[in-house]
């Protein structure tokens, strides 16, 4: 990695990986601000403002907008997540002036028109509406719902019908002027770039950014518990699922791997168990996701109404064995695929833009390959089995499933059956 970092005056980082083999470009604007920057009311602003940045600004239409990035063969899109959003372009290396221009005038210079807004409300509407025709999505809201109840980081990214509907153009333009100040944001780019330019381009199109600090996000308190919503479908979506990891936690490599381990893979135990050998489901497996201050570690499958009552008591037997006998081959074989992945990534330009810019927002440095693979190295056995312990049987689950809920077994049965005196003799 060629990575070099810079900041202007007012505090926007710029970060630059240059990959000398490449032709093409890829960068953008990565800003602290997600969906649990929002209060109750503004449920969703985050990723409708997303939307309007490009439908058009004083100088440009929407469709103007697109057509100068397609002129040069280029792209430019943006995402919204729980903690950050992202706006980035790639193009060609002489064509990285124009994609730096193109994205400091419509996060500046957005006119949010009340005829483009109304039409952007209706296509967000419609992606409420495929969210939640769409069982396997909206079992993933009710999980972050239940596992931070009452909480910004527990409410879902798309917001709902009523808070989209009741936005305005002037609660954009106060969300922007209160969440996108320079210090939170971070213009990264990875490929066939100069970082002199890139800096030179920053100060001609940013400096003028607020350079004060934005309010600090509400610290997020897991409270586990469950939600259910009984419909008439084929199947049950069904999550299981514990407090994880912080990203800067000692234990978050540790558990990462547990998770490669529990369900990670065809060769995971859960695979193994409740597909190969059970057949219980057509597609298990594990996850953890990591945030500024907490976690979440979560298992996903789906079976059958008459198949739901076996499958999750193999689940808890699955964790129950997780904290017992894990051993130094499953932990090799998880450090491969991270190991793997993390160096496939390497070769693409916006996935190395994406990761340097995450790691500034995160962690205020680029963490080198060798410092994340030595950190990967040094889980061993007896680490993973003492996080699994902890996350798995430290504290109150977190339950969602969608479907017929007849013999899902309810919060009650699943808590105290993680709580069985055979399981606290395996946490010691």
């Amino acid at each position: 990695m060629d990575v070099e970092i810079s900041r202007l005056a007012n505090g926007l980082t710029i970060v630059t990986d240059r990959m000398p083999h490449l032709a093409t470009a890829a960068l953008g604007i990565w800003v602290r601000a997600g969906s649990r920057s929002e209060t109750t009311a503004q449920n969703g602003i985050t990723h409708l403002l997303e939307h309007m940045a490009f439908k058009g600004t004083v100088t440009r239409s929407a469709r103007q907008i697109a057509e100068e990035i397609e002129a040069v063969g280029g792209e430019l899109n943006a995402s919204t997540s729980v903690e950050h959003t992202n706006y980035y372009a790639r193009v060609l290396a002489e064509n990285v002036p124009l994609a730096v221009e193109l994205i400091a005038d419509i996060l500046q210079n957005s006119v949010f028109d009340a005829e483009e807004l109304a039409r952007e409300k209706h296509v967000i509407l419609q992606e409420i509406g495929a969210a939640h025709d769409t069982p396997d999505d909206q079992v993933f809201d009710l999980f972050q719902q239940a596992a931070w109840a009452q909480q910004a980081i527990g409410r879902p990214i798309l917001g709902t019908r009523e808070t989209v509907m009741g936005f305005t153009a002037d609660d954009l333009r106060a969300y922007l002027g209160e969440r996108y100040r320079a210090p939170e944001m971070v213009l990264a780019a990875a490929g066939a770039v100069d970082h002199a330019e890139i800096v030179a381009l920053a100060e001609r199109h940013f400096s003028g950014l607020d350079s004060a600090p934005a309010p600090i996000d509400a610290t997020a308190h897991y409270t586990g518990g469950a939600e259910r919503l009984d419909r008439s479908l084929m199947e049950v979506q069904f999550l299981l699922g514990f407090q994880g990891r912080p990203y800067r936690a000692e234990d978050f490599h540790a558990i990462q791997i547990v998770s490669s381990v529990m369900g990670g893979g065809m060769s995971s135990r859960l695979f193994q168990e409740v597909r190969e050998k059970r057949g219980l489901c057509y597609a298990v497996y594990a996850f953890h996701w990591a945030f500024r201050d907490t976690g979440l570690f979560g298992i996903h499958a789906a079976t059958g109404e008459e198949d739901i009552a076996e499958l999750v008591p193999v689940l808890l037997d699955e964790l129950e064995r997780a904290v017992d006998d894990l051993d130094e081959s499953e932990i090799d074989r998880a450090k491969a695929q991270i190991r793997a992945g993390l160096l496939m990534a390497l070769e693409s330009p916006a996935a190395r833009a994406g990761q340097i810019a995450r790691q500034m927002l995160i962690h205020g440095r680029v963490l080198s390959l060798d410092e994340i693979t030595a950190k990967i190295q040094a889980v061993d056995a007896r680490m993973a089995r003492q996080v699994a312990a902890d996350v798995f049987f430290g504290g109150t689950p977190t339950l969602s499933a969608i479907g017929p809920l007849a013999k899902v077994p309810v919060f009650d049965e699943v808590t105290a059956r993680l709580a069985t005196p055979q399981l606290r003799v395996a946490r010691g």
